[in-house]
């Protein structure tokens, strides 16, 4: 077990560095007007999303099989609250991706000053996850 926590932990962190990266490339590409600027970050964007994506499922896969590990976790409050806050992110995750491709397509709807606020999502859920796991207060 000790080993599918390990690799939670390291996917989970994968996931997190493109969660906090992608928004902050974000924040750059809707101040960039030339056009090479425009295809650099777009580029950027849609890489750092791939790879994000394949610690987003590994993260969601070394989390179940965890509790397939430790059915008993399934009973206990925090681990309803973490979950709870994994779907936030996986959903956030999901907004990076259309966001992503709105950028993509030209179409971006939204200031720099937008992105920045949008960036501080994660980091929130991330406190919230870490105390859930970490301090078990349900």
């Amino acid at each position: 077990m000790l080993w599918l926590k390990a690799f939670h932990v390291i996917s989970m962190v994968t996931w997190f560095a493109g969660l906090f990266y992608l928004p902050r490339l974000f924040v750059y590409h809707a101040d960039t007007a030339d056009e090479a600027g425009l295809v650099r970050f777009e580029t950027m964007e849609r890489r750092l999303f791939k790879l994000m994506t394949i610690g987003a499922a590994a993260t969601v896969a070394f989390g179940i099989a965890l509790l397939f590990a430790v059915p008993a976790y399934l009973h206990m409050g925090w681990l309803h609250a973490k979950l709870g806050c994994v779907a936030l992110l996986i959903a956030y995750h999901v907004k990076c991706g259309t966001l992503a491709g709105d950028f993509a397509r030209r179409c971006n709807r939204h200031n720099s000053r937008w992105y920045r606020a949008f960036n501080e999502i994660p980091s929130v859920l991330l406190i919230a996850i870490v105390v859930l796991v970490i301090v078990k207060p349900f």
